[in-house]
């Protein structure tokens, strides 16, 4: 067996063949995780692909149609987007690990300039292996899954349901129309379409503030980068 010390005592700068086949295999195992929670992503995801899909159809499946499908699923899709925060905060840890690998691991390999022990990386990753940890908050990946997909899922049923009250079941003839037919049993319309319009303007406030907050982590990583 190698010798995996320096002739001085000191400790190895280089890792050794059955070491590097070790790291081999656990990143493989690494990517095979977050390909797995990758798909969970994407399952979600479809998933309020396909209940906005079948609220469309049902409300406007007839000018009498109510309106109603579109307002629940808008809250289906909120709890979706929730589920997918949640699991891409698992999905992130097995990213991070992988990219960390690839960048330094792999990178320098394939330059032909070997692995080193730098102390950073290794430790950063042996640190992550002994104290498991999210890399990012609840409210940051919810953030980062509504811009990325939400958005476009909730900006559809905002405009499908405001779309269904000034079509059906005929053209708006005025503007305070839109309230009668926003009216839900005793629940006037004013409060329906003030409270859409909340409900949105919340998650636009939503994805707004976490890419404030995503930016000010980027400066701070690279000011420690360049430190």
């Amino acid at each position: 067996m190698p010798d995996d010390r320096m002739p001085d005592g000191a400790p190895a700068t280089t890792f050794s063949s059955p070491e590097l086949g070790a790291i081999a295999h656990l990143y493989r195992g690494e990517v095979y995780r977050s390909t797995i929670w990758r798909s969970r992503l994407d399952n979600t995801t479809n998933w309020a692909v396909v209940t906005t899909g079948i609220a469309l159809t049902i409300s406007y499946s007839g000018p009498e149609a109510s309106p109603l499908p579109l307002v629940l699923v808008g809250l289906l899709v909120v709890v979706f987007l929730l589920f997918e925060g949640r699991r891409y905060r698992y999905f992130n840890v097995w990213r991070a690990r992988c990219r960390l690998m690839e960048t330094d691991i792999y990178a320098p390999l394939l330059r032909g300039e070997g692995v080193t022990m730098d102390g950073q990386w290794n430790r950063l990753l042996a640190q992550d292996y002994a104290r498991p940890r999210f890399h990012i908050s609840f409210l940051r990946a919810v953030g980062r899954r509504l811009r990325k997909n939400y958005a476009y899922i909730l900006m559809v049923q905002a405009i499908a349901y405001y779309g269904k009250l000034a079509i059906h079941p005929t053209p708006l003839e005025y503007g305070a129309q839109i309230f009668e037919r926003a009216t839900i049993g005793p629940v006037p319309g004013e409060l329906v379409v003030l409270a859409g319009i909340l409900f949105h303007g919340g998650w636009v406030a939503l994805a707004l503030v976490t890419l404030r907050i995503e930016r000010r982590y980027r400066r701070a990583d690279k000011l420690i980068a360049i430190a």
